[in-house]
């Protein structure tokens, strides 16, 4: 180590242990590098060819950003971090692929308070493998370390991704019909939402997040770990299937605020739908949580996805061709409601969200056992 950096390490930041993580993350980020990527691993700035858009008559580019929210914490906690990046992935790129986009790249953000380089590696790997799974090029990331703000263990993950649409294959609110049907796909878990509350559920209770839970046949730890489902690369190959072109008029990745917030953002004014609880039957670990926090499962349709990952809007005349092609690309698929544009009185409705002036939603009846 020289001299200056053996000054910075005595201020807790350690430079040789950065560049230690980054030779142990360098194989999985490069496995997600196709031809368009320029320059490999270790540049000030991530390249990608962007001529390998002239083929497109009009391409619009698609761009998101987010984070794993406090499920980080329990990560922590049990000293497990090679699923976190693939919730990251997910919160990111499944954003993209609503609109219809194709990821094409991403980077990543770790802030940390010391930097322990299998732990990082492991965090990246996972956000390659990821970034791999949805045919993303990881180009670039941070890795800053932030002793005194951050503790020696603690962490917090951020990325973000560029992808691209035709102009006239993006999908948006402006599709949707009178008629449409709303196809629901299954969630893995509890994706990377309402971790606050669930931590708060197990702190009431005493539970660590050790603990073996009977229920959930794994430590809690372990099973609220369960990463976020992928549903880009399903959805992508769908939406090419010439057999159903123009079928799928809109998307909606259920996250931050919940089943019937996210819907209401991706309907035009004036369409509504009810979505009926009996479709599906909530997970066991909603199910579990609810129970312990005292809570039920309709006053936590604002917290949690209860099981459901995405939403498609859909030709009500193809909905089945549809729900099949995504069933056959690994994604369990059901039927949840049918839009409307019939005028009616909102009352109970959730209308549009984070700004968007959109359609109405509300769920009704009761779950399926």
């Amino acid at each position: 180590m020289s001299e200056n950096a053996s000054i910075y390490a005595q201020s807790g930041v350690d430079t040789e242990a950065g560049d230690l993580a980054v030779e142990l993350m360098k194989s999985a980020v490069s496995r997600t590098h196709g031809p368009e990527v320029i320059g490999g691993v270790g540049g000030f700035a991530g390249l990608f060819d962007a001529s390998a858009l002239t083929g497109y008559k009009r391409p619009l580019l698609a761009s998101s950003t987010d984070g794993v929210g406090t499920k980080v914490a329990i990560a922590q906690a049990i000293d497990k971090h090679d699923t976190i990046g693939q919730d990251l992935v997910a919160m990111v790129v499944d954003d993209i692929v609503v609109v219809g986009a194709k990821p094409l790249f991403m980077t990543d953000y770790i802030a940390c308070g010391k930097v322990v380089p299998q732990r990082i590696a492991d965090i990246v790997r996972g956000i390659a493998e990821a970034c791999e799974a949805t045919g993303t090029a990881l180009v670039g990331g941070e890795t800053a370390e932030h002793p005194g703000l951050l503790g020696p263990d603690d962490y917090d993950v951020a990325g973000a991704a560029t992808g691209v649409v035709e102009a006239d294959k993006m999908l948006s609110p402006e599709l949707v019909r009178d008629g449409d049907v709303v196809l629901a796909m299954a969630a893995s878990g509890l994706h990377s939402n309402g971790f606050s509350l669930v931590r708060h559920i197990l702190s009431e209770r005493g539970i660590g997040y050790g603990q073996h839970s009977a229920e959930l046949g794994a430590s809690y730890g372990e099973a609220l770990l369960e990463p976020t489902a992928l549903y880009t690369s399903p959805l992508l190959r769908v939406l090419e299937d010439p057999a159903l072109d123009g079928a799928i008029h809109a998307l909606s990745h259920v996250t931050g605020g919940g089943i019937a917030a996210n819907l209401a953002r991706v309907l035009p004014q004036g369409a509504w739908v009810e979505v009926e609880r009996a479709s599906w039957s909530p997970l066991p670990v909603f199910r579990h949580l609810a129970e312990l926090g005292g809570h039920t499962l309709e006053s936590l349709e604002s917290a949690w996805n209860l099981g459901i990952g995405m939403f498609a809007v859909v030709d009500g005349a193809r909905a089945p061709q549809v729900a099949a092609a995504l069933t056959a690309q690994g994604l369990e698929t059901w039927v949840a409601g049918e839009i409307s544009t019939a005028a009616r009185d909102f009352a109970g409705f959730e209308q549009g969200a984070k700004g968007v002036d959109g359609g109405a939603v509300r769920l009704v009846g009761a779950y399926a056992s």
